[in-house]
């Protein structure tokens, strides 16, 4: 099969979600063709700006402006509006992917980020255009409504719910599968917390509290240490400031009263999740599907409006984290649950909440997709779609 997996640089979770599900497929079906593409390459230099740069500023800067741009656009009906204006308009960066495609001949698109949805539509309304079962892989836990597109195939959640809300809004429960946010396979393996601790310079008596910023380097860092500084209880940290390098430096020449390790860019995220007690974090999808996947609660520090609200609130629905909304509460927040049995049952919920074969799940639910496609091909009596025809 051609398989295509389109996303966005808006956030790191759609392009490791991406990534996860490459990972996933090639493990499968090591024989297909397989392309993942950031579909902000066929965008204008200004155009991936705004999207790529934009979206960061936002919500660093305004999150209330974000959070209203989110709840307004969060209504099936504005967002179909939303894509036939935009649909109306010429689009270089819609007509570029097009072509892609065209050319590439998928017999699926795996899409971790809404954007490529809208393309998709497009070709398929044209006569003769392309039809690869295309699929809308909800990299958080509330779908937003511009995940929904007429020419959606088959929609991947997280969870129960994000089906029910999909469903509510109209599309076919038989199309909704719950599988899962795709994140890579390393957040299944068995690790020797013990031998991982030792390799990382960590002490065996105290609790780990690993505090990562995601691969942009977002969040208020200096602000967190500052008040784990105030912590009386011991234990000891890991900071992890992405691609932030300046960051980093600045964070590493402090004197802290508690054992920390400042770390930039890492790729042993996996490794870091293993030895920790608890992550304080941002609730992205994907982060918190890697923790949950470990069963590694979560300590919520004001999440933005939005996605991150949203996905807050499942996790603490379900017992898997706790949340301030002020910097300044973490001391006694922490004071109050290191060494407790609410940690622990914290950790029990985020592992029953974990689903690690997420992205392996995807992939095999969009190939029994496409082969019963094919079967109704031979059962209409029309020859068999042959796997790698752009009509497939």
């Amino acid at each position: 099969m051609r398989v295509l997996i389109g996303t966005v640089t808006a956030g790191g979770g759609h392009l490791a979600a991406a990534a996860a599900l490459d990972e996933a497929w090639r493990a499968l079906r090591p024989d297909d063709v397989i392309d993942r593409v950031d579909v902000g390459k066929f965008f204008s230099p200004l155009h991936r700006k705004i999207v790529s740069d934009g979206y960061v500023k936002l919500v660093n800067h305004a999150p209330e402006l974000w959070g209203m741009v989110f709840a307004k656009t969060d209504k099936p009906k504005a967002a179909r509006a939303l894509n036939k204006v935009r649909a109306i308009f010429p689009s270089n960066s819609r007509a570029r992917f097009g072509r892609y495609v065209k050319q590439f001949r998928p017999d699926v698109v795996l899409c971790t980020h809404y954007f490529p949805l809208e393309t998709l539509n497009h070709l398929r309304r044209k006569r003769g255009g392309p039809r690869p079962l295309a699929v809308s892989v909800v990299t958080d836990f509330e779908a937003h409504a511009l995940w929904m597109d007429a020419c959606v195939d088959l929609y991947c959640v997280a969870a129960e719910a994000t089906k029910a809300r999909l469903v509510a809004r109209g599309a076919v429960a038989e199309d909704v599968v719950v599988t899962g946010i795709p994140i890579s396979a390393k957040f299944s393996a068995k690790l020797n917390a013990k031998a991982v601790r030792k390799r990382l310079g960590l002490r065996d008596d105290l609790p780990v509290l690993l505090v990562p910023s995601g691969g942009f380097g977002m969040g208020p860092l200096g602000d967190i240490l500052t008040q784990l500084d105030k912590v009386e209880r011991p234990f000891q940290s890991i900071v992890v400031t992405g691609r932030n390098e300046e960051l980093r430096r600045e964070l590493a020449a402090q004197d802290r009263k508690h054992p920390t390790h400042v770390l930039g860019f890492a790729t042993n995220m996996h490794e870091l999740m293993a030895v920790a007690d608890l992550l304080i974090t941002k609730p992205g999808g994907l982060t918190s599907s890697e923790a949950l996947a470990m069963g590694k609660p979560l300590f919520i520090l004001n999440p933005i409006p939005g996605q991150e609200a949203a996905n807050s609130d499942f996790l603490l629905e379900h017992g898997a984290a706790v949340k301030v909304n002020r910097v300044e509460d973490l001391p006694y927040r922490i004071e109050q649950l290191l060494g407790t049995k609410k940690l622990a049952e914290m950790g029990r919920s985020a592992r029953a909440l974990g689903r690690p074969e997420a992205a392996r799940d995807v992939c095999r639910e969009v190939m029994r997709r496409v082969g019963r496609r094919e079967v109704r091909a031979g059962d209409s009596g029309a020859n068999p779609i042959p796997v790698g025809s752009p009509m497939a």
